[in-house]
């Protein structure tokens, strides 16, 4: 795997981008929002002193919202971020924050009156990163390539009759390099897919990998295949990383597979692994059911064929989209996703949470969470939100919330006709961010 570099300079347009440039976020979203999660069996590691856990109240977080905008406005670089989505975000030991961004524009940004705007056929790239200072200011790019061509961080390939084949960073952690090792690195989880015809018209999911990168230099070390599913039906295969955080000794790092591209409901699935060993494909081991229940015989397995899903919900036509995130409240769990699935339509639109005192649940709820804001006139083009995700690094005192509340941020994108519409108002391809207050929920 060659290595990428740390992004410096350049306003070249990478080879061939152009063509491609309005399907940028769309295949995240197209699958984002009609993803639902199905059934499987309850089971696990349920903590002692667990309650239920709902979102009570939420407020829009503009300080975070500008920050980033003053970052992709300022101009002070024409071929550093510009806007991006797949939004997430891990604490570094020295307090700085790494944010990750899939399909990402670069170039320069210009000043249209009362909002800003980007030129019809901006650079673009599958996937970057941002370094944020300890006291809160985005500072810098993380790109691959060369100053005069900028390329994506993670770089990709192509398959051997020419396909595009692409990377998209999801949920990173911070962890030791071996087990016991004085030195920690940062291990980010990775989707890959490859350009597909219909309905894959936005990538066929191939693997799950993880990169590591160096502490406090952040340079690119290398990426690891963890697992190429083995499905022949693209539908089936489960890709992990949307979602992962520590307990004790564990990482767990939640998944789903993509059944939802035919319309139907897909699946979560959960993942754990020793921490320190994020990197190691053999110390995986897949929640695969209750013990004793199925083929596998059930519990933490090796092979993630025999994996089962997680139940969000009660019923397989309702749960959680494949990009949902979760967080830890108290002793509990807590997940929160875009509503798919809502008998009143309303998915595409409303964040919902569920809890669970377990990571394998049975995950409880629905419980409506909010509307999430749209920029002003976003609705009359198509624009809908889209992967909500947890970042409890930013949320004060305990862990997932307390202090000013669980901070969520939330993609935008626009689905309908006027797909231009992102370059002339630049907000409408930029995250937003909500504070959420959480409080007790019924158990059922």
């Amino acid at each position: 795997m060659r290595r990428q570099g740390r992004f410096t300079s350049g306003r070249n347009r990478p080879g061939g981008s152009g063509r491609r440039r309005w399907r940028l976020g769309l295949g995240l979203v197209a699958v984002l929002v009609l993803l639902g999660v199905g059934l499987s069996v309850p089971g696990g590691e349920a903590t002692r002193g667990c309650s239920g856990a709902r979102v009570t109240g939420w407020r829009p977080e503009g300080r975070m919202t500008a920050e980033l905008a003053r970052y992709g406005n300022d101009n002070a670089r024409h071929d550093d971020w510009t806007g991006g989505d797949g939004t997430r975000s891990v604490r570094l030991p020295d307090g700085r924050t790494l944010w990750l961004f899939a399909d990402t524009f670069l170039d320069q940004v210009f000043d249209a009156g009362g909002h800003h705007s980007r030129r019809p056929d901006p650079v673009w790239v599958r996937n970057a990163a941002l370094v944020m200072s300890e006291d809160g200011r985005f500072e810098r790019t993380l790109l691959g390539g060369t100053e005069s061509r900028p390329a994506a961080l993670f770089g990709g390939t192509a398959t051997s009759d020419g396909r595009e084949v692409w990377r998209w960073p999801v949920q990173a952690v911070v962890e030791r390099r071996r087990p016991g090792a004085p030195e920690k690195v940062v291990r980010v989880l990775l989707w890959q897919r490859e350009a597909g015809s219909a309905p894959w018209i936005f990538g066929v999911p191939r693997a799950t990998e993880v990169a590591t990168f160096s502490l406090p230099g952040l340079r690119l070390e290398s990426i690891t295949t963890l697992d190429r599913p083995r499905h022949t039906d693209p539908e089936r295969r489960v890709l992990y990383g949307t979602s992962a955080l520590t307990r004790g000794r564990w990482t767990y790092v939640f998944g789903a597979d993509e059944g939802s591209v035919e319309g139907k409901a897909s699946r979560a699935h959960v993942a754990r692994v020793p921490r320190g060993e994020l990197d190691d494909p053999e110390a995986w081991r897949y929640w695969s059911g209750s013990p004793g229940a199925g083929p596998s015989g059930g519990g933490w397995r090796s092979d993630p064929a025999g994996s089962e899903p997680i139940l969000v919900g009660r019923t397989a036509q309702r749960g959680a989209t494949g990009t949902y995130t979760v967080a830890r409240h108290g002793a509990g769990w807590l997940l929160l996703t875009m509503d798919a699935g809502a008998p009143d339509g309303g998915g595409i639109t409303d964040v919902v949470s569920y809890w669970a005192c377990s990571p394998t649940g049975p995950w409880r709820g629905p419980h409506r969470v909010a509307k999430p804001p749209l920029p002003e006139g976003a609705g009359r083009l198509g624009a809908v939100p889209y992967n909500p995700q947890a970042h409890p690094e930013f949320s004060g005192p305990g862990e997932g919330g307390g202090g000013d509340g669980l901070l969520l941020s939330y993609d935008v994108n626009v689905l309908g006709t006027d797909t231009g519409a992102i370059q002339r108002n630049v907000a409408l391809y930029r995250p937003r961010f909500l504070r959420l207050d959480i409080g007790p929920a019924e158990a059922p």
